[in-house]
């Protein structure tokens, strides 16, 4: 019998990833075969995202476009949007089933056994069924939960993908409820992996030869807060720096007022956190942030900075910017921009603001014409090419230890090796040396920003 074919497309953010890789590897242990994009499938999934109302618009068009490129393959789609915005996603002809956040893990299962999918009455809306009673697309429904009862929800096994580093989730949902953002309403409350099921990946991960393993999840810093007995991120990686399970880990975000000195004491030479942070600061002007609903302020944000630079002064220190937020005055936009100019920033993240329906914001007054958004994106994104200049140059001629990815850069043909401080480094192709950690040094830099090294040794 000829083995079926799949097709994953994947919107958004590393945690979507890590659970589109995590169906993948499910359903290749039922005979499935992974398929290309652009290729004849018999299954495609699509993994929404719905941050932003842009967002959601791709995801539908994405659906809708996978539907035209595969007319005979079964569809099914799943993620935020499907979560926030199930009647959106409805509307679209020829979605054999929609799958609520709740039931992604079993998706492999229930293509196996369709039978899981049953018609319940549609007011319950807590339980798998129909979206309703004129709908034909079976929609496996249950609402995001905020009880203390929710609890985590992951793959039995190591998700290893097809990536050089490898990401682990290791919490989900969020309490936060900043005004702009809608990914607590479609992922439930804070839920975390038990630190034996996070040990255990790990190890599962390590002996399947990979050297980087990035924790990951909707606010990573929560981690273990609702275990029993609770527990902590920082409690979590003295563990797994104490044990080594890996050679190196990656906090893929953390939020400000969660990065403490222990934490940063971690990242330092000789234990496994990589001198990499990636932080979302989104305004550095208190007002705004007051409006975000941001529990901390600018003087905390830079302070904040500084210490992890006083420690580590080559750390790579990423910032996530959202410009435009409602009654965002000119003066406001220059305290955020200020701010980060002063800051040893590596690099930024720019995100226009986009009014999210189901959010607070998407209510607010004061809104910012896009033409003014788009100016101020453009000063943010021309700061952040001279940080990561400045940040490059000061990388030059230092002894860096970098990971050589797998695949190489198609431009160039040059090998690419991520170090721990997140600069991405390219060199002289060598197959030995895929996969491994090596000590480099990074000589020059062309004119779009890439570093050109060579290898000085192995680890």
């Amino acid at each position: 019998m000829k083995k079926q074919k799949f097709y994953i497309e994947t919107l958004g953010c590393k945690v979507n990833r890590y659970e589109s890789d995590g169906i993948a590897s499910c359903l290749e242990e039922k005979g499935f075969i992974q398929g290309e994009k652009n290729t004849s499938v018999d299954l495609c999934i699509i993994n929404t995202c719905a941050v932003t109302s842009k967002a959601g618009m791709q995801s539908r068009q994405a659906i809708r476009k996978i539907i035209r490129d595969n007319p005979k393959a079964k569809i099914i789609v799943t993620g935020c949007h499907a979560q926030t915005d199930p009647d959106l996603i409805k509307q679209i002809e020829n979605i054999d089933q929609i799958v609520c956040h709740k039931e992604k893990t079993l998706i492999a299962d229930l293509i196996a056994d369709p039978s899981m999918v049953q018609a319940t009455d549609q007011t319950e809306g807590q339980t798998t069924g129909q979206i309703s009673a004129s709908s034909q697309t079976p929609f496996l429904f249950q609402s995001p939960d905020h009880s203390k009862n929710n609890r985590f929800l992951s793959f039995d096994k190591p998700v290893k993908g097809n990536m050089t580093r490898a990401y682990l989730k290791i919490q989900d949902g969020c309490n936060a409820f900043c005004t702009y953002c809608i990914v607590p309403y479609a992922r439930g409350s804070s839920v975390s992996m038990p630190e034996s099921q996070v040990l255990k990946h790990l190890e599962g991960l390590c002996r399947g030869g990979f050297k980087e393993v990035i924790i990951t999840g909707i606010h990573t810093g929560m981690y273990g807060l609702d275990l029993n007995p609770p527990t902590s991120l920082i409690n979590l990686i003295k563990k797994i720096d104490k044990e080594k399970l890996v050679d190196r880990i990656r906090i893929s975000s953390i939020e400000p007022a969660e990065i403490s000195g222990g934490l940063i004491d971690l990242a330092c030479q000789g234990h496994i956190l990589c001198d990499h942070f990636h932080i979302p600061l989104q305004s550095g002007d208190d007002g705004i942030l007051k409006k975000m609903k941001r529990p901390y302020s600018s003087r905390f944000f830079e302070e904040m900075v500084l210490k992890i630079h006083e420690k580590l002064p080559f750390a790579g220190i990423g910032v996530d910017t959202l410009i435009g937020f409602p009654s965002e005055t000119d003066k406001q936009f220059e305290n955020t921009f200020k701010l980060i100019e002063k800051l040893p920033i590596s690099y930024l993240h720019v995100f226009p603001f986009s009014p999210r329906k189901g959010t607070p914001a998407y209510h607010f007054n004061g809104k910012i014409a896009p033409e003014v958004i788009k100016e101020r994106c453009a000063r943010m994104r021309k700061l952040d090419k001279e940080k990561r200049s400045v940040f490059i140059d000061a990388n030059k001629g230092k002894k860096l230890k970098g990971l050589v990815q797998k695949t190489q850069d198609k431009r160039s043909g040059y090998l690419k090796a991520v170090t721990s401080n997140y600069l991405t480094v390219l060199l002289e192709k060598n197959d030995d040396l895929k996969g491994k950690i090596v000590d480099l040094i990074y000589e020059q830099c062309d004119s779009g920003m890439n570093p050109f090294g060579k290898v000085i040794g192995l680890n």
